[in-house]
C-alpha cells in the first residue's frame, strides 16, 4: 500500500483554506459603522411556522452608507421581521412605514469600537487555531505514515510543506484582523 503524502498536504490545505473563508464571513458580520447587508445574516424570521433566514423572505439593500433598506416580499411580514430584527443582536432600532423597514446604523462610540475590534481579534484567534489545528493533525498523519513504511526524508519534506502552507495561511488571518480592525477604528 503506497501512502500519498501529497494528499494529506492538500486535505490539510483545505481545512486552512476553510478557516480562512469563515473568517472573513464572521469579520463581515461584525458592524463598522458603515451598512452590510451581512450584520442581518443572523435574523431568523417566523415565516409559516418554520424560522426562516431574514434573507429568503425579503431583499435588503443599501442606498446608503448608513442605511440598510429592507424591502420584505409580502406585506404582511413587516411585523415579524420588525421583531426578528428587535430579538436579535443587531442592536438597531428598526423604523418601517408600511411598505419597508429602514436600518439606520449609528454611528459607533470608541467603546463600542474597541468592543468590535476585541471581537474581530477573537474570531482571527479562532482561525489561527483552527489553522493551527489542521497543521498539528497532518503532521501527526505524516508521523504514522512512517511507521507504514514511508521514508523519514519524504516525511520530514511533507512536514516543511505543511508548515510554509501553515505559515501563508496564519499570514492571511494576520491581514485580515490588521484590515477589519482598520476599517472599525476608522472614524
Amino acid at each position: 500500500m503506497e501512502i500519498d503524502t501529497n494528499q494529506f498536504i492538500k486535505n490539510a490545505e483545505a481545512k486552512m483554506a476553510s478557516a480562512i473563508h469563515y473568517l472573513d464571513d464572521e469579520l463581515a458580520r461584525i458592524r463598522a459603522g458603515k451598512a452590510n447587508p451581512k450584520i442581518l445574516d443572523n435574523v431568523r424570521v417566523h415565516y409559516y411556522g418554520d424560522m426562516t433566514p431574514l434573507t429568503n423572505v425579503a431583499s435588503v439593500n443599501t442606498p446608503d452608507a448608513k442605511t440598510l433598506l429592507i424591502t420584505p416580499w409580502e406585506k404582511n411580514l413587516i411585523k415579524e421581521i420588525e421583531r426578528a430584527i428587535m430579538n436579535s443582536d443587531v442592536g438597531i432600532t428598526p423604523e418601517n412605514n408600511g411598505e419597508v423597514i429602514r436600518l439606520g446604523i449609528p454611528p459607533l462610540t470608541e467603546e463600542r469600537r474597541r468592543h468590535l475590534a476585541k471581537q474581530a481579534k477573537q474570531e482571527a484567534e479562532n482561525a489561527k487555531i483552527s489553522v493551527r489545528n489542521a497543521r498539528r493533525e497532518v503532521v501527526e498523519q505524516l508521523k504514522k505514515s512512517v511507521k507504514d513504511g514511508v521514508p523519514e526524508d519524504v516525511e520530514k519534506d511533507a512536514e516543511e510543506k505543511v508548515q510554509k502552507i501553515h505559515d501563508k495561511f496564519i499570514k492571511q488571518v494576520d491581514e485580515l484582523y490588521a484590515a477589519k480592525e482598520k476599517e472599525i477604528m476608522t472614524v
